[in-house]
C-alpha cells in the first residue's frame, strides 16, 4: 500500500521532544511513565530513514556517515503519548571487538529493564539474508515474550512482485506471521501507514503490571539541549 492510500493518518505528529541518551548499562534514562516502542536493527538496515518517514520529519534522525558509530539509546516523546526509543544498530564487521560487547549489554539491559515497553519493531533488510545477529535478537524477544514487529526495508530496490516474494519467503524462512511482517519503504513511503498503525496498536495495549510496576528509575536530568542524536543508516 502506497503512503496514505488507505485514508487518515494513523499517526500524526503533533509534538516530537529528544529527551536523552542512555550511554551504559544502568545509566541515565527517562523515567518509565508513558508506553514505549523500541526499534532495532543491525547497521546500514535504514533504521534511520524508516524514522524520518515514520515521523515525517527529514532530520529527525540524522544519518551517520560511519556505520556502527552509534553507541546509545536515544528517547523521543511523541504527542506526550508514547516514547519512542532507538537503539544502537548492531553487527557492523569492521567495527572492533571490545565496541561491539558493549552493545549488547546496552541493548538487553534496556530490554529486561523497561516495565512500559509495549513492543518491538525489528528491522531486516530485504536485499539481505538475516545475520547471525538478527537470529539472535528475533530469539532473544521470542525469549522475553516481547511483542515484536518485522519492518522489511528497502522493498523499493525491486519490483513490487519481487519485492512482495522476498518479504513473503523471509517471512516463511523465519516462521513469522503474515501480520507481524511490514513491507517498507523510505524511498517511496510503502508501508509508513501500516508501520504507524502497528506502532500505536502496541502503544494502546495493556500491560498485566500497569497499576503494579515500580517505575522508578534514576531521574537526573541529562544535561540541557542535547544536540539531536546521529545515529546509523
Amino acid at each position: 500500500m502506497s503512503e496514505s492510500a488507505g485514508g487518515g493518518d494513523p499517526l500524526v505528529i503533533r509534538s516530537l521532544e529528544f529527551i536523552g541518551p542512555m550511554a551504559t548499562v544502568g545509566g541515565w534514562r527517562p523515567p518509565s511513565e508513558l508506553p514505549e516502542v523500541a526499534f532495532a536493527g543491525r547497521s546500514n538496515v535504514g533504521k534511520s530513514s524508516l524514522l524520518n518517514k515514520l515521523v515525517r520529519r527529514k532530520a529527525f534522525a540524522r544519518v551517520s556517515k560511519t556505520p556502527g558509530r552509534t553507541r546509545e539509546i536515544n528517547f523521543f516523546q511523541v504527542n506526550d503519548q508514547f516514547v519512542l526509543v532507538d537503539l544502537p544498530g548492531y553487527g557492523y564487521a569492521k567495527i572492533a571487538k571490545e565496541r561491539k560487547a558493549e552493545w549488547r549489554p546496552l541493548i538487553e539491559g534496556y530490554l529486561h529493564q523497561s516495565p512500559k515497553l509495549r513492543g518491538i519493531v525489528q528491522l531486516l533488510d530485504a536485499r539481505r539474508d538475516p545475520t547471525e545477529d538478527d537470529l539472535d535478537m528475533l530469539d532473544f524477544l521470542a525469549s522475553r515474550e516481547v511483542p515484536t514487529i518485522v519492518a522489511v526495508t528497502k522493498v523499493d530496490k525491486f519490483s513490487r512482485a519481487a519485492g512482495e516474494k522476498a518479504v513473503r519467503d523471509l517471512a516463511l524462512r523465519l516462521h513469522l506471521d503474515e501480520d507481524q511482517v511490514i513491507a517498507f519503504s523510505a524511498v517511496t513511503g510503502q508501508g509508513r501507514d501500516e508501520l504507524a498503525e502497528a506502532v500505536i496498536s502496541l502503544v494502546s495495549a495493556p500491560l498485566p503490571n500497569d497499576n503494579d510496576a515500580d517505575d522508578a528509575a534514576p531521574t537526573d536530568a541529562p544535561a540541557a539541549d542535547h544536540p539531536a542524536p546521529e545515529t546509523d543508516a
